[in-house]
């Protein structure tokens, strides 16, 4: 079935993953302008995907992307499932790479909003 203007549910399938894929190469210019080194993107392993591993030359960072109209509206699709899921993804990451789980690692949640501007919250791990 169509909506309003016409698209199927499969044209806006099409369109949200290539929304995201977007968005990936604009957080990941985003650290690499902060001097980050990209390791790896959409790295998948038992614990789950994450989307995109960098290093900042002290430590791994874990990057979970949102992306919508607003700021607001990208951080209301993040889960304390997904912050989770994140953590025990990293965790394998790092149990596969020297020192183990001995390295600095932190998790960060990248939000980009209709205008590809990004704006990121620093080790956004749920706790209660």
């Amino acid at each position: 079935m169509a909506d309003p203007v016409g698209r199927t549910r499969r044209d806006k399938g099409k369109t949200s993953y290539l929304a995201g894929l977007a968005a990936e190469d604009i957080v990941a210019r985003h650290y690499d302008r902060a001097g980050a080194s990209e390791i790896a993107r959409r790295w998948r392993g038992r614990g789950g995907e994450i989307d995109l591993i960098c290093h900042d030359g002290r430590s791994y960072v874990f990057v979970e992307i949102k992306t919508s109209r607003s700021f607001e509206a990208a951080q209301a699709h993040y889960t304390r499932r997904q912050s989770e899921r994140i953590v025990l993804a990293a965790q394998e990451f790092l149990g596969g790479r020297e020192g183990g789980l001995l390295n600095p690692m932190r998790l960060d949640l990248a939000l980009v909003d209709r205008t590809g501007a990004v704006r990121v919250i620093e080790n956004a791990v749920w706790f209660d």
